[in-house]
């Protein structure tokens, strides 16, 4: 019998013939990223549906001599769930364990396996009265594993904090098929080193995440959300200023988008108008939020947004007035990536400042883009509150784009050399995967590259866990 047949057989016994995949076909879903851009191959597709099943595939894949790639949702930017070309390797979709395995709203936490997606683990904490606020584009369609797995951030964060903050235990399938027990819901547990976040932002490449033990918060009652426009970045920083000091903890969100950004969503997404009678430069999405029903929060942002205008640092603004409107203004800051994926391939970053060097990196990027790639389009949109910007550059001319793509590399080096100079990250929340290794052996030292190696060794001796992706 083929080896290959051999491996299939058994996994087959092991997780049922229904839940292994091995034509093409039925492959092809889980063989491409979101965006298109990596595209690879693999001995089959399994889908486990518990611990126990997941953990037999991996033992059983790894003693064969062959590499595992965990996928999820599959919504990831930097193809760090896309098997390689070579076809060597099982990819274990987790689709599968999706359950919700316990609540516990006096400690105010979720037991939930890999498998549930965001929106369904949102639903089942505002069923109990209770808000988990990671919130994303994606999801609707992307799981909590590959949340988890890029250590994801969102629209929150400058409140609530990114996954690693929002993770109390976790359970973990490692290479050699033990599981790890590690679902706690304690907030202060000093008994050695924290294991948890070896994995958390690791996609994958450690071990597999089957299951968390997450935080929840008091669902908020009270919402009030602006769309304000502005002429510069510094604006943006000044109107952020004032609301942070204004609104306190009440701060939701502050998502920056610019003009281009903005177009290609109302050219792109349907149902979708520009809030403002005319364009400006910049915009600032603000939301305060309050589990008191009766704060007055839209009185307050309101005078807020008075201020600001008086002070010359903002230019227009709309209050949405009711749910119908705040959810369209939203519509079209969680649009953008849909819409630039509409548009074409772009150059994109994911990259971290300190908040204070934001205008600083934008305009300084800004000038030697248009002197060097004059038929660039800067498309920059992301969290003002945390200093995460999404800095992604395309042609504006289809015709010119392919030419821009080919210089993709010496862009990437002019962007991350600044953000570097500047104190920044080249990876806020979407990972490294196969996009970004060569940039983080640039940019990592010595030492810190030795010391990931080092666990690396230690947890995968063999490499057999979502190889090619992370490190070199």
């Amino acid at each position: 019998m083929n080896p290959n047949d051999a491996l299939i057989e058994r996994l087959r016994t092991l997780v049922g013939a229904a839940h292994v995949v091995s034509d093409h076909a039925g492959m092809a879903p889980s063989l491409s990223d979101w965006r298109g851009r990596y595209h690879g191959a693999a001995r089959c597709v399994v889908c486990p549906g518990n611990t126990e099943e997941l953990a037999a595939t991996v033992h059983t894949c790894t003693q064969a001599g062959v590499a595992v790639v965990a996928q999820g949702g599959n919504t990831g930017l930097c193809g760090g769930a896309t098997p390689h070309a070579s076809g060597n390797e099982v990819v274990v979709q987790l689709s599968r364990l999706n359950r919700v395995r316990g609540m516990d709203t006096a400690n105010n936490t979720i037991c939930v396996e890999a498998g549930c997606t965001l929106a369904a683990i949102q639903e089942h904490a505002a069923a109990a009265e209770r808000l988990f606020p990671l919130s994303l584009a994606s999801e609707g369609s992307c799981q909590i594993g590959g949340n988890l797995s890029t250590n994801a951030g969102g629209v929150h964060v400058l409140r609530y904090g990114n996954m690693r903050d929002l993770t109390l235990g976790l359970e973990v399938v490692l290479a050699d098929g033990q599981i790890w027990h590690g679902l706690r819901g304690l907030r202060k547990d000093n008994t050695g080193y924290d294991l948890k976040h070896l994995f958390i932002g690791a996609e994958g490449t450690l071990g597999i995440i089957t299951a968390a033990v997450l935080k929840l918060f008091p669902l908020p009652r009270r919402h009030s959300l602006a769309w304000a426009a502005l002429d510069d970045t510094q604006a943006a920083l000044a109107l952020a200023a004032r609301v942070r000091e204004g609104a306190g903890e009440r701060l939701h969100a502050l998502e920056l988008v610019g003009r281009p950004a903005l177009e290609l969503v109302l050219q792109h997404i349907p149902n979708t108008r520009d809030p403002l009678p005319a364009p400006h430069p910049w915009y600032l999405l603000v939301e305060l939020a309050d589990s008191n029903a009766a704060a007055p929060l839209d009185d307050e942002l309101a005078l807020m947004l008075e201020r600001a205008l008086a002070a010359g640092e903002i230019r227009d603004a709309a209050l949405a007035q009711d749910g119908a409107q705040r959810a369209a203004l939203w519509k079209l800051r969680e649009s953008i990536s849909e819409a630039q994926r509409l548009e074409g391939y772009s150059i994109k970053h994911d990259i971290a400042l300190p908040v204070s060097a934001l205008a600083d990196f934008i305009e300084t990027a800004g000038t030697a883009i248009e002197i060097r790639y004059p038929a660039a389009r800067v498309v920059a949109f992301g969290h003002l509150g945390d200093g995460n910007l999404h800095y992604n550059l395309s042609a504006a001319a289809a015709s010119d784009n392919d030419a821009l793509l080919a210089q993709s590399a010496e862009v990437t080096r002019l962007v991350h050399d600044l953000v570097v100079k500047l104190g920044g990250s080249i990876s806020a929340e979407h990972g490294i995967g196969q996009l970004k290794r060569h940039e983080l052996a640039h940019y990592k030292s010595a030492l810190e590259l030795d010391l990931m190696h080092r666990v690396k060794r230690a947890l995968d001796p063999l490499g057999y866990m979502n190889p090619g992706k992370v490190l070199l």
